[in-house]
């Protein structure tokens, strides 16, 4: 069995696919790879946001269940997703950015001996941006080549995930047993996880903490992460791994997009297991990625009921000229 080669995906709860949109198109400059419907809840969009290409290890998405209540940040939660970025002098454009936009930021910190800024959007969902300048390890993406942001400065990818849990030596265990990470370094009660070929891509950070109340889940919280494998071979292993500790899986799922493996593995935070391919690719020519309502095959039949379910979202933009600024 090979190890988890770094962060697959992460997926998100928000308020709005309108708002959201705009915000990660607009404000962050990432490319909408595919505008879909959650396979297990087909009145609810599913958005992808990721590279020029929808690498793995790049994509940011949303779900936007309909009445759902807002979250509330606690402990036992997936508490915020990182996006890599070239430099550290990507980080003084961002900054400059935010403030002329009006996105609610921290100001440039170091963190792990890393330079990054942290902010939130509309629904108080916690981000950050972490720069490449220093950083070795598994490959970031491309930017996303006709967007708004100067490519020097632009989005890249993702980078840690940042974890808050109660009970952190089970969690601990957990990661460094079962799922082969290594701690590498640790400020306060924040601990750094690696996995794979490690750096920016490949790490996740887990607080310890006791005092906040825990989590409740809502638009503004992330859903799952998901972390790369290379092939239905290597799910499987990881399928038997985990039933052999004695965790419950959801058993193989064909996302069409990718292959998965879901299982909770601590109160409140789902892991999923996903392959770097097939990709968004197969079904909408590059220039016009994301711009229409894609389906897997299986939902296809539906499509008719589907789209009455769900609001049409102007997604166009191949023909449209982005200023980068």
């Amino acid at each position: 069995m090979n190890p988890l080669k770094g962060i697959h995906h992460v997926t998100a709860i928000t308020s709005s696919a309108e708002k959201n949109y705009d915000f990660f198109t607009n404000v962050l400059g990432m490319r909408l790879v595919k505008k879909t419907v959650n396979q297990d809840d087909i009145q609810t969009y599913h958005l992808f946001f990721a590279d020029d290409k929808g690498s793995a290890g790049t994509d940011m998405t949303f779900f936007d269940f309909p009445g759902i209540q807002k979250g509330v940040h606690g402990t036992d939660e997936i508490a915020k997703t990182s996006f890599r970025v070239p430099t550290d002098a990507a980080l003084d454009y961002w900054v400059k950015r935010f403030d002329r936009l009006e996105v609610k930021h921290t100001g440039i910190q170091t963190f792990f001996g890393k330079r990054t800024l942290s902010f939130v959007d509309f629904d108080d969902q916690h981000y950050q941006l972490i720069s490449d300048e220093h950083n070795k390890g598994i490959a970031s993406g491309t930017p996303w080549q006709d967007g708004p942001i100067p490519l020097e400065y632009a989005i890249t990818g993702l980078g840690p995930v940042f974890i808050r849990i109660s009970p952190f030596d089970y969690f601990k265990e957990v990661l460094e047993k079962v799922f082969f990470f290594k701690e590498i370094a640790q400020e306060g009660d924040f601990h750094l996880f690696e996995m794979g070929e490690g750096g920016n891509g490949a790490q996740v950070v887990v607080e310890h903490n006791e005092s906040l109340p825990r989590a409740q889940q809502g638009f503004g919280t992330v859903h799952h992460v998901a972390f790369r494998v290379d092939n239905r071979e290597e799910l499987d292993a990881w399928m038997e791994r985990l039933e052999s500790y004695r965790f419950n899986t959801s058993g193989y799922v064909n996302r069409y997009f990718f292959e998965s493996l879901y299982a909770r593995v601590a109160p409140q935070i789902l892991f999923e297991f996903a392959t770097d391919g097939p990709g968004f690719m197969g079904d909408e020519p590059y220039e016009t990625l994301g711009e229409k309502l894609s389906l897997p095959p299986f939902l296809e039949q539906k499509r008719e009921q589907i789209e009455k379910l769900v609001r049409p979202i102007d997604t166009v933009r191949s023909t449209k000229t982005f200023v980068k600024e």
